[in-house]
């Protein structure tokens, strides 16, 4: 498979195609940001982590029959994947408030939602990746009932087969970021990636609200030791993945 152009360059990942126009190559790379892009910096070896995990746990969710844009991965720190549309939607899913849930709403960190919560934002980094009501949403077209009624179903199922997981992993699944694609027979497809950088992920036996932290909050917080953090979840989900084979 030979490497054509570069497609796009976002703040994780470098798109390029290939000779097959179904197909690109995602290079994920070790560069962080935070608070859209106004903090900026580098994880070590976070590039071929984050696509490790991600390759592994896109793996797992075809498992269970949810269709992702993965194919395989030919370099630690590649993926090759169907070239899909992007619905300009981030979808968070929450099971622990944290983050800007509680800064919006007051609510304690930490505190279990009796039910998991799917939210829209727009993606759009001149905005802020703002909050959007259904309304909003589709007022702007960013996509029809169909397939919002589509990404919350397969979010809540994400959702479900990622907490399982983590929890076996001895880790708690606080709220993560989805995105999703039309492939070319314009079904959703998940897209994107699965990672700490995604994940907002804490330590189950660690009581301590810094040391918990196993994701990109040890980058926003300042909290160090990112690189061992990223390293620890890799290390976690590949043992979990062998006791399964």
């Amino acid at each position: 498979m030979s490497v054509h152009s570069k497609l796009y360059e976002g703040k994780a990942k470098i798109l390029y195609t290939t000779d097959d126009p179904e197909v690109l190559l995602a290079d994920f790379k070790d560069d962080a940001t935070a608070f859209n892009a106004q903090k900026r910096g580098s994880i070590q070896g976070k590039g071929n982590i984050n696509c490790i995990i991600s390759s592994k746990l896109f793996e797992q969710l075809e498992a269970q029959g949810i269709k992702t844009h993965f194919i395989d991965s030919p370099a630690p720190n590649q993926m090759r994947v169907k070239a899909v549309k992007i619905v300009p939607i981030e979808v968070v899913v929450r099971n622990i408030a944290a983050g800007s849930l509680c800064a919006q709403t007051g609510l304690a960190l930490g505190t279990i939602l009796k039910q998991p919560l799917v939210e829209f934002y727009y993606k759009n980094d001149q905005l802020g990746d703002p909050l959007l009501t259904r309304d909003r949403l589709f007022l702007m077209e960013l996509a029809t009932l169909e397939q919002v009624e589509t990404i919350t179903h397969l979010a809540l199922q994400i959702n479900e087969f990622l907490r399982s997981f983590w929890q076996g992993c001895g880790i708690t699944l606080v709220d993560f970021k989805l995105e999703f694609g039309l492939d070319s027979q314009n079904q959703v497809i998940l897209a994107d990636e699965i990672s700490p950088d995604t994940c907002r992920l804490w330590d189950s036996a660690e009581a301590d609200t810094n040391r918990r932290v196993m994701d990109k909050d040890r980058f926003r917080k300042d909290l160090g030791n990112i690189e061992n953090a990223y390293q620890e979840v890799l290390q976690r989900v590949l043992q979990a993945v062998e006791s399964q084979n």
